[in-house]
Formats: C-alpha cells, sequence, structure tokens
C-alpha cells in the first residue's frame, strides 16, 4: 500500500455509459461497474476511488487492486467482499484509521479460501464440470475453514488491521411506504 499522488475524479452522472459498464446506486452515490470480456471487473467509485478484481486460473487466485482509493472506499469494498462471498449476511468494515489520503492498494486472495468462506457462509458455489473438486481446489481443506485468515493475512500485510468491535454505523429504516394509484 502506498499513498497516491492524485485524487480521484468524482463521478458524472450524467456522462453516457461507455460499452460495458453499468450504473449502479450505492449509499455514498453512484458507481460505474465494468466487466471486461475476460471476467475482470473495475468498480469506478469517483470520489472514492477505483477497484479493479481479476481471477487467475493459473495461480487459482483474486487480485483486487485499487487505485487512488480513500480509507472509506477501501473499507467499503472489504464490506462489498464479505457480504458477497457470505450470501449478504458479511460484517460491515468501518475504517477507523484515520488516514485521510488516497492510496494505491493491492490484494490476493486464494481461490481455495474464498470458495471455503463462502461455503461456511451457507452460499452453495457450484462445483466444476464433471462433478468433483479439482486437487489444485482443495476448498474444504483449507487452513482455516473460514478462510478468515487469508483475508487477515492479506490486509495485514498492507500495515492495516481488521478487528471485530462494535461501532456506530448510519442507516436508514423505513417504517411505512403507501403508493399512491395514478392514472396510466
Amino acid at each position: 500500500m502506498k499513498e497516491s499522488l492524485e485524487a480521484p475524479e468524482p463521478l458524472d452522472e450524467n456522462a453516457p455509459l461507455k460499452p460495458g459498464e453499468m450504473k449502479l446506486e450505492s449509499a455514498e452515490g453512484p458507481v460505474r461497474l465494468t466487466v471486461g470480456k475476460d471476467g475482470s471487473a473495475t468498480m469506478n467509485m469517483g470520489s472514492k476511488g477505483a477497484i479493479s478484481y481479476k481471477m487467475d486460473p493459473a495461480t487459482q487466485s483474486l487480485h483486487m487492486e485499487a487505485s487512488k482509493v480513500t480509507m472509506a472506499g477501501f473499507a467499503d469494498m472489504l464490506t462489498q467482499f464479505f457480504s458477497q462471498t457470505s450470501g449478504g449476511g458479511g460484517r460491515q468494515v468501518v475504517d477507523m484509521t484515520g488516514l485521510k489520503g488516497n492510496y494505491q492498494v493491492a490484494l490476493d486472495f486464494a481461490m481455495a479460501d474464498l470458495i471455503s468462506m463462502a461455503r461456511q457462509a451457507g452460499v452453495g458455489v457450484p462445483m466444476p464440470a464433471g462433478g468433483a473438486a479439482p486437487a489444485a481446489l482443495p476448498a474444504d481443506a483449507a487452513s482455516d475453514p473460514s478462510g478468515a485468515s487469508s483475508l487477515l493475512a492479506a490486509v495485514q500485510a498492507l500495515g492495516l488491521k481488521l478487528e471485530q468491535r462494535k461501532a456506530v454505523v448510519e442507516q436508514l429504516v423505513i417504517d411505512h411506504v403507501e403508493k399512491t394509484p395514478t392514472e396510466n
């Protein structure tokens, strides 16, 4: 992890979508997601930075790289990652570093650990063609069945620490919604 000298640019909400690009809404505003033909994906969070994901079949790993990302953006990325690998029930990661700059960050996770994390959370992970898990993906035999040690090790290698604690998090609660009928 090293500090980026350039700040990210905010997204232009009115800019037309590029080929392969989707517009998503997040709690922090619009996000642009671009999916490549090679299976890679880039999420542009505007003023929070950009994050790219790519699976490498040769090394059986997922490479995540962020450029010009704030620590709040990095925490959001980890929250999304936990949510996706745990079927939506992941824990929220809150930035408590006090770091105000923008950073370049790169993380690598073993696919076996990712599959193990998903299975531990009850997410059905499909088997490869042929019905049996290949020897290169011993997800159930990973050293940590939850896969969490892989994530913790990757984050700690950046000089950061993930620790479980209670924190105040803003939430929007909708108690009631009414729809007024309108004419067609």
